[in-house]
């Protein structure tokens, strides 16, 4: 096992460490932007990092497409070919199991894609995915699972879920030990509690640097999520790092790491970034709503990205309104920073000792919203 991570402090269920690989440190609990193929969308590398992110994440199945695991490899991998020289997470390509379905066959051995770009066919296998992430120099590799989807019954759900246990092993079995790099293990279960035990057990019987908790954020809703989150992190390794994926919302954010999760990644600081919405410590708001339309005043009064030090909401309301580039790239840029601010109060108030009373402010604040008038 090459990856190192350390606790510094815990709070009831919550965690402050971090995570050591060979393109630097990862401080914990730590969000991850979602960099699909090869790119944080409307994003410059050193935009990201200017963020306050860390590590960013990148996905096996479109980078396999375009431009192919080999050429990625041939240029270096993938942090020198995107002019990223920080720690990288790939996933394996388990979602788009459960997301193209309709352009999937899943068998024992691996899952048949047609490509959504051109229709060429692929195979992959839990060693053609670990052989895939080997190339483009993941950091963090995941293992190959199949993501069950909601709603599934008892029996899909183990059934899902054991075939996601025995690719874990293969998985394991083809990944490459060496210093820097580490291997995460996903449990899988939906909302069974017997089948999240069941799951953890075999995983931590395989051995992983780190565990994922995969297959919510699926459409089972928050309150359903939260109950999985109550008990599902305990059942993973306490001195592993714990990566609930695809999450989520900041709410969803805070109230997973109340409950012991350490890393998250999620699209929807760029796609929203992509639709006129800025997310704001009181809650988000649609840039295209006329009421910002000669309001001189930032989109957030505390944050520092540029948008918010140089932009009024009037001006943003205007690129957006005029489809201007601009907007995506200056409204991507501040719902990262704003993620990211999240993550390092979080932090903060872990090394601090007041985590409860962060989150307590944080959640007043969400649900007073964004109603301040202008004067």
């Amino acid at each position: 096992m090459a990856l190192k991570f350390e606790i510094l402090k815990k709070h009831n269920k919550s965690r402050l460490g971090k995570l050591y690989t060979k393109h630097g440190i990862v401080n914990t609990p730590a969000f991850m932007p979602v960099g699909t193929c090869g790119t944080v969308k409307a994003m410059l590398p050193e935009s990201v990092e200017s963020t306050g992110a860390e590590i960013i994440l990148g996905n096996t199945y479109h980078l396999m497409l375009r431009p192919g695991a080999d050429l990625v490899q041939k240029m270096g991998g993938l942090h020198q070919f995107m002019n990223w020289h920080r720690p990288i997470l790939t996933d394996s390509g388990g979602f788009q199991v459960m997301s193209l379905k309709g352009l999937r066959k899943l068998t024992e051995e691996g899952v048949t894609f047609k490509s959504h770009i051109d229709g060429k066919q692929f195979f992959l296998t839990p060693e053609e995915s670990i052989s895939i992430q080997h190339k483009l120099d993941s950091n963090i590799t995941m293992s190959l699972d199949e993501c069950t989807p909601f709603p599934a019954t008892h029996a899909e759900a183990q059934k899902s879920m054991q075939r996601s246990m025995r690719w874990a092993q293969r998985s394991r079995d083809a990944f490459q030990d060496r210093d820097g790099y580490g291997i995460f293990g996903i449990q899988q279960g939906s909302i069974f509690q017997d089948l999240r035990q069941e799951s953890a057990e075999k995983l931590k019987a395989i051995g992983f640097d780190g565990y994922a908790i995969g297959g919510l954020a699926v459409g089972e809703g928050q309150d359903k999520m939260f109950e999985v989150l109550d008990y599902a992190p305990g059942m993973l390794p306490e001195d592993k790092p714990r990566y609930l994926m695809g999450v989520g919302k900041p709410d969803d954010i805070v109230g997973a790491v109340l409950r012991g999760v350490d890393m998250f990644d999620c699209v929807m600081p760029t796609r929203s970034g992509r639709t006129a919405q800025a997310f704001t410590e009181y809650g988000p708001i649609n840039i295209r709503n006329a009421r910002h339309r000669e309001d001189p005043r930032p989109v957030e009064a505390n944050c520092d990205c540029p948008l918010c030090k140089n932009y009024s909401r009037a001006y943003i309301h205007h690129l957006q309104k005029c489809n201007e580039i601009l907007a995506v790239m200056l409204l991507s840029w501040h719902n990262i920073r704003y993620y990211e601010r999240l993550m390092q109060g979080i932090r903060k108030a872990l090394a601090e000792d007041t985590l409860d009373e962060f989150a307590k402010e944080f959640y007043r604040k969400q649900q007073l919203g964004d109603i301040e008038e202008l004067a």
